[in-house]
C-alpha cells in the first residue's frame, strides 16, 4: 500500500476530501441527525463544543497517520460536507460511511463509496468489508450496488449504546480471490449464522 492519507477524490457531482477545522457546523448536521444516527454505535452530538472534541479526535489525529481515508462528502455545488466515507485500518478494512437525512435515496452514498473503492483498489488494498444492522436494509443495498456480496450475519453487543445489533457482513475482494471470506467477526460471535436468500 503507498503512503497516502485522505487523498482528495471528485466524481460526476460530488468532492471527497478531508474534514477541516471550518466543518464543525457541518459535523454537528452530520452526527447530530437522529435518523441517520439510528444505526450508529454513538449517541448523536447534540453542541457544537462536542463537534469539536469529535472533530479533533476522530479527524484530525486520523489525518497524522502516513494512510488513512477519512472522507467528507460534499456536493461540488458548495464544498460543505453532507456525509461521510471511512475505512478503518485494521485488518478488517471496514468500510463506514452515513449522510445526512435529506440527501437519502439519491445515489450519493454509493457514488461516494464507490470512488473510494476504486481509489482503495489503485493503493493496493486486498479488500474491504462493510456491515449493517438487519433492520437497515438500505444500508445493505449500497453494498450490494458497490459490488460488494453478502458472507453471513453475526450478534454484537454495541457500544456504547449497549444494545445487542445482528449485523450482515459484506465484502469486496479487490485482489482477485472471489472466495477468501474475512472470518473474524464469524469467530469472535457467539450467535452467526448464514442467512438464505441474501444477495
Amino acid at each position: 500500500m503507498s503512503s497516502v492519507n485522505t487523498p482528495a477524490l471528485e466524481t460526476q457531482r460530488l468532492r471527497l476530501r478531508r474534514f477541516d477545522s471550518n466543518d464543525i457546523n457541518a459535523l454537528l448536521a452530520i452526527f447530530g441527525d437522529r435518523k441517520t444516527n439510528t444505526y450508529l454505535p454513538m449517541f448523536p452530538l447534540e453542541t457544537l463544543a462536542q463537534a469539536r472534541v469529535f472533530f479533533e479526535q476522530k479527524y484530525e489525529k486520523a489525518y497524522q497517520s502516513p494512510v488513512g481515508y477519512r472522507y467528507a462528502v460534499c456536493l461540488k455545488s458548495d464544498n460543505i460536507p453532507i456525509g461521510y466515507v471511512h475505512v478503518g485500518m485494521e485488518d478488517s478494512h471496514d468500510l463506514g460511511y452515513g449522510l445526512r437525512c435529506e440527501y437519502w435515496h439519491r445515489g450519493i452514498m454509493t457514488e461516494a463509496a464507490g470512488a473510494v473503492l476504486r481509489q482503495l483498489q489503485e493503493d493496493g488494498f486486498p479488500y474491504v468489508t462493510a456491515t449493517h444492522d438487519i433492520n437497515n436494509p438500505y444500508s445493505g443495498a449500497v453494498m450490494k450496488k458497490l459490488g460488494m456480496r453478502y458472507r453471513y450475519s453475526y450478534e454484537e453487543q454495541w457500544q456504547p449504546k449497549n444494545i445487542k445489533v445482528i449485523f450482515r457482513m459484506y465484502q469486496l475482494n479487490l485482489d482477485g480471490r472471489e472466495d477468501w471470506v474475512y472470518r473474524k467477526y464469524w469467530e469472535q460471535a457467539k450467535v452467526r449464522f448464514v442467512e438464505s436468500g441474501i444477495a
